[in-house]
């Protein structure tokens, strides 16, 4: 017996999860070096604070205009391709039917059956099909520019308010370690989390973020060190 459902695929969660991922571990990560490299070098805990707080603005902001200005290049290319097919579809009817039943063919189906669906589909909308099979480009998956600015610079914000938080109630003499020690749990967390929504082995994720985290804080606290010893 048939049972109408929907499958959940976790291919469907591979954007949201990449940004969402990215920009918390890029906040995390890069806010709690820039704390532990001026910690390092001998900044009061007012500096360190306050260095903490404009690498979140700053940040915030610029994964934001990276994000805009990257999707807003794809959303102008779409666009220049659909203008393109619907001039296509104005003056080369057939040709497009052609082009369509092609595609299908090469997926699998037989001739008349590739050239029936085509039909059908460009009946029902000429312009969806096409921008579906031949140039990969849906609705769910389309370029929004906007909502990945705000949606990067939110992951951003919210990875790096966390060691801000450990240097409000840390004690000076503590705070390089409790920052250090807490990000990296934070990592290992973001890590496990991704892996785990991403269907990946989760210990490969968690050791390969925690890593890469834990090498940029200490090279950083090996520079402010450097340059503080040096001031």
């Amino acid at each position: 017996m048939y049972r109408n459902h929907h499958e959940r695929h976790r291919i469907s969660r591979m954007g949201w999860l990449r940004a969402g991922v990215l920009g918390a571990n890029d906040g995390l990560v890069s806010t709690a070096s820039l704390i532990v490299g001026v910690a390092a070098a001998n900044a009061s805990h007012g500096s360190v604070l306050i260095a903490g707080v404009a690498g979140l603005v700053a940040g915030s902001l610029s994964m934001a205009a990276g994000e805009y200005v990257s999707v807003a290049s794809q959303a102008d290319s779409e666009k220049a391709e659909l203008d393109r097919e619907r001039l296509e579809l104005e003056t080369d009817d057939v040709g497009e039917h052609k082009e369509l039943a092609a595609i299908y063919m090469a997926r699998g189906l037989e001739p008349e059956l590739a050239k029936t669906v085509a039909i059908q589909l460009m009946a029902h909308d000429a312009l969806d099909a096409h921008a579906r099979d031949e140039l990969g480009i849906t609705e769910n998956f389309s370029a929004k520019p906007i909502q990945a600015a705000m949606a990067s610079a939110l992951s951003f914000a919210i990875g790096a308010v966390l060691p801000l938080l450990v240097v409000a109630v840390s004690p000076p003499g503590l705070l390089i370690r409790i920052v250090v020690a807490v990000s990296l749990v934070c990592l290992a967390i973001l890590g496990a989390i991704a892996a785990r929504v991403g269907g990946a082995p989760m210990a490969r994720g968690t050791v390969r973020i925690t890593f890469w985290g834990g090498l940029a804080m200490a090279l950083t606290a090996g520079a402010g060190a450097l340059f503080g010893a040096g001031g």
